[in-house]
């Protein structure tokens, strides 16, 4: 949760102050040789506050350890998965943008699979996982 916070935090500040460098990075043409009415550059400055503030979200609970929270990631990491990977198989987005399918997914399956062992592993100790 924590390093999925932490990245996403990253991700939002360099949207924010580094645009063209998080473009580049998706595969996106340099915001400086769009046309006049392009706003890729609004939607940008949009989606990486969303990221900085999601960030921020995951890291306060990784620091509280909110289990339900880890758990409510999970199939929503997989839907996000599922959207950027089609986005770009359809040609909507960019190859890029698989990565970002890519980190999602795999962000998805090692939350699930840390809450399953970790869930196996306090019903060894007898104790329950109310999360």
């Amino acid at each position: 949760m924590a390093v999925f916070g932490g990245c996403a935090l990253v991700m939002g500040v360099t949207g924010l102050l580094a645009p063209g460098a998080l473009l580049a990075a998706l595969g996106f043409a340099d915001p400086a040789v769009r046309a006049p009415a392009d706003h890729t550059r609004t939607f940008l400055t949009a989606s990486s506050m969303a990221s900085l503030n999601m960030g921020a979200y995951y890291l306060l609970a990784a620091a509280a350890d909110w289990r339900a929270f880890f758990r409510w990631t999970v199939p929503f990491r997989l839907l996000t998965c599922a959207v950027f990977t089609a986005a770009v198989i359809s040609g909507a987005a960019p190859t890029g943008f698989l990565g970002v399918g890519l980190w999602e997914g795999a962000g998805a399956a090692v939350t699930g699979y840390a809450l399953l062992r970790e869930g196996r592993l306090r019903g060894r100790r007898g104790t329950s996982y109310g999360g």
